[in-house]
């Protein structure tokens, strides 16, 4: 496919293969064609040919050229698969025009400190497990760092102390960054305020701007029962000392926490059912 890509993106070669489409012909028919000189127009025939476009056959003393349709066809068919990909359904793609549209709104709100003051969003989620299970994947740091992001997105530092007054530090990087050669993609720091194992957890967690100091606090209230199925999640988002520079931040909160919770559905339901089939 390189090698196909590499022929192609000749503006001469790109008109040779144009000339051929139609149909057929020789070297200097196409050199007349493509107002070149016959030599150059040989050349780019060659590595037309080698990328397996073209096929020749000599008849006398010319040399007849002809378009193989099969690597076109084929490159035709990647290039549906990648566009297929990124404009799938719920994909990133449309992640993405979503935020943009939330971003600009935000951004033109966010005109004065307090803006975003008491804004608040909620979750629900129908989680496989029990209570228990739920509650460690809420708590345990080497199992919130399987989730407490976008998909974007990986955790580099966590820290999670789930007592009263117990230290938050959540420290995130693109994903596919695994060497820490990019610049760190976001960090919040936070105290966990009540814990009742396994029923309710809540804790304040404040996103840091890049020259430092809070964008915002969110104050996250989680609220555990029992259900037939597992466990019903509720959560509770509220959003206090809004500055003007968090309106990036508040943009994403919907999107950005709805998809880590989706991730954490995802993670229990695999967990559940490995538990399930070793009893």
């Amino acid at each position: 496919m390189e090698a196909l890509l590499t022929a192609l993106a000749d503006p001469a070669r790109w008109r040779l293969v144009s000339l051929l489409a139609e149909r057929p012909r020789p070297v200097g028919v196409l050199a007349e064609l493509a107002g070149a000189r016959q030599p150059q127009t040989t050349k780019h025939l060659q590595a037309l040919e080698r990328a397996g476009l073209v096929t020749a056959q000599r008849t006398g003393q010319r040399r007849i050229y002809a378009l193989r349709p099969g690597p076109l066809r084929d490159l035709a068919a990647e290039l549906h698969r990648l566009a297929d990909t990124a404009d799938r359904k719920g994909g990133p793609g449309e992640t993405f025009d979503r935020y943009g549209l939330s971003l600009d709104a935000a951004r033109a709100e966010a005109a004065e400190p307090g803006w975003a003051d008491g804004r608040s969003f909620t979750f629900q989620r129908s989680l496989a497990g029990g209570p228990e299970l739920v509650w460690r994947h809420l708590t345990e740091p080497s199992l919130l760092a399987g989730w407490w992001t976008p998909d974007d997105l990986r955790v580099s530092e966590l820290v999670f102390e789930a007592r009263p007054g117990g230290r938050i530090v959540q420290e995130y990087r693109d994903a596919d960054d695994t060497t820490g050669a990019d610049l760190v993609a976001g960090r919040a720091e936070g105290v966990v305020d009540e814990v009742r194992p396994a029923e309710h957890l809540s804790y304040r967690l404040s996103p840091q701007l890049p020259g430092g100091g809070a964008a915002f606090t969110a104050h996250v209230r989680l609220a555990l029962r029992p259900s037939g199925a597992g466990t019903d999640l509720d959560v509770d988002y509220r959003v206090t000392g809004s500055t003007v520079e968090s309106a990036d931040f508040v943009a994403g909160i919907e999107l950005g926490f709805g998809q880590s919770l989706d991730r954490l559905a995802t993670i229990l339901t695999a967990t559940d059912a490995e538990i399930r089939s070793t009893r």
